[in-house]
């Protein structure tokens, strides 16, 4: 019962609509209805800048992270691991009952739950995020590599079935989320960041 409750909980988490929030309360607008429409972190950066974008991007890998820290933070010993506590915050995060069922795109909540449970791996994600940022330009091609790199260093390192096998759901939900991207990345329409 408190376990079925906590899977809840953690889902509404992750549907806390942080881009719309941040849009509205701070700047009067909704950020579904500018660039790409998604709630997400970067949608917010090319919105409504630089502190927008890091307030949505902590904001999103925290529900992460805070739903996959429940079962601690409510001393529950349960048989559940943790990693799918933060699991129902991704789906959350993907389809919020707080925004009509229209989310963002995961990778910063996908990556919260790596830091409530292997900080190593979320710090190696991390850096293989912002190398291939900076090589690329893309952010869409840097959250699937970054992904991808964590499932093959998870594979590598770690004997722990139910990681890698989350591991490879969250990848799966990142490209799956991102193949828009992947087209336009292929067409040479997907906008690049700019670092100046």
């Amino acid at each position: 019962m408190i376990t079925g409750l906590l899977f809840v909980l953690a889902y509404l988490i992750g549907s806390i609509p942080s881009g719309l929030i941040i849009g509205k309360v701070f700047y009067g607008i909704d950020i579904r209805e500018h660039g790409s429409g998604n709630l997400g972190g970067t949608n917010t950066f090319r919105t409504l800048g630089k502190k927008a974008g890091f307030a949505v991007t902590f904001s999103d890998i925290l529900k992460g992270t805070l739903a996959t820290l429940l079962p601690l933070l409510f001393s529950l010993d349960t048989s559940v691991n943790p990693l799918v506590f933060g699991v129902f915050a991704v789906i959350g995060h993907m389809y919020p009952i707080f925004a009509g069922f229209k989310g963002g795109k995961a990778v910063a909540t996908s990556a919260g739950i790596l830091l409530g449970h292997e900080p190593l791996l979320f710090l190696f994600i991390i850096f293989v995020f912002f190398i291939t940022l900076y090589l690329s330009k893309y952010v869409s091609l840097s959250s699937m590599t970054a992904g991808a790199a964590g499932l093959i260093y998870s594979l590598i390192l770690w004997d722990d079935k139910l990681l890698i096998t989350i591991l490879a759901i969250l990848t799966i939900f990142v490209i799956y989320r991102h193949r828009a991207n992947v087209a336009r990345i292929v067409n040479k329409t997907e906008p690049k960041i700019k670092w100046l």
